[in-house]
């Protein structure tokens, strides 16, 4: 549950890969000899093994949360994905579960059942509070106030904030003359489908409330993209050419030149349009706070919900951007970039 609103299956791909590729690197800078057959069999026996482990456990083992039935646990009955079975007293009935869920912030939690939360960590079974399972399920945190982060901080780790940025950096350096040749297949089309610039630019609220010029191949017909807002993937101001880009999320190719510059990271919440920056500000005081890290060419709230129509998503978004910000790690990362690879090659899912 570190990170939710995932499969736990879409991570044994991502960690298994990274973890080979860094075994790889080592490997390759100390100049030890290894053989490739070997390398590639154990990668893919690690794959096979933690896969059947997955869908061995799913068939045959479904998790089960014991909840204490005070406070907001009580609203856990909305939530389908996990089998909730609310306690009528303090004690276990040799039922298995997998964790106890409380509200601990309830003023109802009386002495007997904070006895029996502590009974149960002693027994080593997981008690978890009910804004951790909401998350953890949902993939998304309420935005009717601020949220710290596990530390109990505000501000996101100031050393992967760097690391990240070098990594953006390097990587944005490499992949631009490997994608220059698509790039300039893309701008072709988009001229030959309809008048108008291959490229569209646009100011956007950027990191620190830094405004910037965000580069987009230009996806719809000229003087049609309004404040903003995208009506969805029938939007009829969206050209042929432009409908193809958007599935296989080719317009976002020339925001390498956004992250070259420091402006934007690979992975991060989409930059928002300055009125629409002024607009949520309205409703979220503390909109701002999305600032806190470089806005990405894909994020979680891309991978988890797509494109968000008028005000339907805008709040639903909102909660998957201060998720992703709450969260703020490398596996978080790593578990949308194969998401977003996923979605490139195959052009389905969320976008």
């Amino acid at each position: 549950m570190r990170f939710p609103g995932a499969q736990v299956a879409a991570y044994v791909f991502p960690t298994v890969s990274v973890v080979f590729l860094i075994a790889v690197a080592i490997l390759f800078f100390t100049r030890e000899a290894y053989t490739r057959q070997v390398m590639l069999g154990g990668y893919l026996l690690c794959l096979i093994w933690f896969y059947a482990g997955y869908f061995i456990g799913r068939r045959y083992r479904v998790l089960k949360l014991a909840v204490v039935p005070l406070g907001d646990a009580l609203k856990l009955k909305q939530i389908h994905q996990v089998e909730f079975r609310y306690l009528k007293s303090p004690e276990l009935t040799g039922t298995r579960f997998d964790g106890i869920v409380a509200d601990l912030r309830s003023d109802d939690l009386g002495p007997e059942w904070e006895k029996f939360l502590a009974k149960c960590t002693l027994s080593r079974i997981p008690v978890y509070h009910t804004k951790q399972i909401k998350e953890s399920i949902t993939g998304q945190v309420r935005i009717d106030h601020l949220s710290e982060n596990e530390f109990g901080s505000l501000l996101p780790s100031p050393f992967y904030g760097g690391l990240k940025r070098l990594v953006d950096f390097v990587g944005a350096l490499v992949l631009l003359p490997i994608l220059a040749p698509i790039m300039l297949l893309c701008a072709i089309a988009i001229k030959l489908d309809s008048p108008g610039p291959a490229l569209f630019v646009q100011p956007r609220m950027g990191y620190r409330g830094i405004a910037f010029n965000v580069y987009k191949f230009r996806s719809m017909y000229c003087d049609q993209e309004g404040l903003g807002f995208t009506e969805g993937e029938d939007d009829p101001r969206i050209t042929r050419v432009g409908r193809i880009m958007r599935k296989y999320r080719l317009d976002e190719l020339p925001q390498l030149f956004n992250v070259l510059k420091g402006e934007m990271s690979f992975i991060g919440p989409r930059p928002e349009s300055m009125e629409l920056s002024s607009w949520y500000e309205k409703d979220v005081p503390f909109f701002s706070y999305r600032h806190i890290v470089r806005p990405g060419i894909s994020g979680w709230a891309q991978v988890e919900q797509g494109y968000a129509a008028e005000v339907d998503g805008m709040t639903a978004k909102l909660q998957y951007d201060f998720y992703y910000i709450k969260h703020f790690s490398l596996w978080l990362d790593v578990l949308i970039v194969f998401k977003t690879i996923k979605t490139i090659f195959t052009g389905f899912g969320a976008r």
